[in-house]
């Protein structure tokens, strides 16, 4: 699949996600197979690219492969400025969000309650295509609400002012991430326009993936929520593409030695005490097919230093028979 000029790996895309998609997931979502990351948003207003948040959300220092940038807003002249300062900094890839639908993002008309204007979508992507020489993409909804699916015309509009492919996710902005994802849309899409379209929503196993490229005919997939604790899935989607077959199940032992790392990484990144704090989200995710009743994740909340998390890790994670289920009481 490619990109303007860049040829991905493969088809799989780790889907930009606010507060997960920092730098240590997308780098283990990379060595776990992921074609492409995309960077958290970043908010087109230059007045908070210097807030610690923003900062942390610039930094790519030592990630390899493409850099791909995600950047939100609703006016044109300041998207452009942010692409051009992200493209400075190293961003080989613009990614315009207009598909959040967040109510702190979308009270902003930004995100996907751009959809609800065409016009404002067109003078963006314009802008942002004129302002840097770097491909740029687009991730949408199908539309603001189930009667106003209007992700076709988008897409259109996408197309013939220089997108270079588009993502998808099959829900409209009033469904949030509720009910099942809704993948006719994505498949009109991809009959209508020539570049290429990334199909995005519930694709949570490798049967998911095999379902939903077969039936939207797209070019790749995006994965979100379904690598929130399960960074393998990249690998076990590529494993099958390319040959047919299933990956096992990874080992409880080689869960702990990927967990405890990606939760080191993330103390590193973050520093103390925010590392400690932002490690809990994604110990949430990782144990939670395990840790049933949510013992553990009541007494690993409480941990407050970087080093018992680990140990805790550990131990609890050598507590788990390797058929993945909690040890007996």
């Amino acid at each position: 699949m490619k990109i303007g000029p860049y040829t991905l790996d493969n088809n799989l895309i780790l889907a930009p996600m606010a507060g997960v998609t920092d730098r240590p997931f997308r780098q283990l979502c990379k060595e776990m197979g992921a074609g492409l990351v995309v960077s958290e948003m970043l908010s087109s207003n230059p007045k908070v690219w210097n807030t610690t948040k923003s900062q942390l959300r610039m930094n790519h220092q030592g990630e390899s492969g493409l850099r791909s940038v995600q950047i939100a807003g609703s006016e044109p002249s300041l998207m452009a400025q942010a692409a051009q300062f992200n493209v400075d900094n190293g961003a080989q890839i613009i990614d315009i969000n207009m598909g959040c639908p967040a109510k702190k993002v979308n009270k902003k008309l930004a995100g996907s309650a751009l959809l609800q204007q065409p016009d404002l979508v067109e003078s963006i992507v314009k802008a942002v295509v004129e302002a840097v020489n770097v491909p740029v993409t687009l991730k949408i909804r199908t539309g603001w609400d189930t009667d106003n699916r209007n992700g076709v015309h988008i897409a259109q509009i996408a197309e013939a002012n220089g997108i270079q492919s588009l993502a998808v996710h099959g829900r409209t902005r009033a469904c949030m991430y509720k009910g099942n994802a809704e993948y006719e849309t994505i498949r009109r899409i991809k009959e209508i326009i020539s570049i290429p379209v990334i199909a995005n929503g519930d694709i949570i196993t490798v049967d998911d993936a095999k379902e939903v490229l077969s039936y939207t005919g797209a070019d790749g997939i995006m994965i979100g929520r379904g690598a929130q604790g399960n960074p393998w899935i990249f690998r076990q989607i590529s494993h099958f593409l390319n040959t047919g077959n299933y990956l096992p199940e990874p080992t409880i032992a080689e869960k702990m030695k990927v967990l405890t790392q990606h939760i080191k990484n993330v103390q590193q990144f973050y520093g103390d005490p925010m590392g400690v704090r932002i490690a809990r989200k994604h110990v949430g995710w990782y144990v939670g097919k395990y840790d049933i009743d949510r013992t553990f994740r009541s007494a690993f909340n409480a941990i407050d230093d970087g080093e018992s998390q680990i140990e805790a890790l550990v131990a609890y994670f050598s507590s788990l028979p390797e058929q993945g289920i909690l040890p007996a009481a």
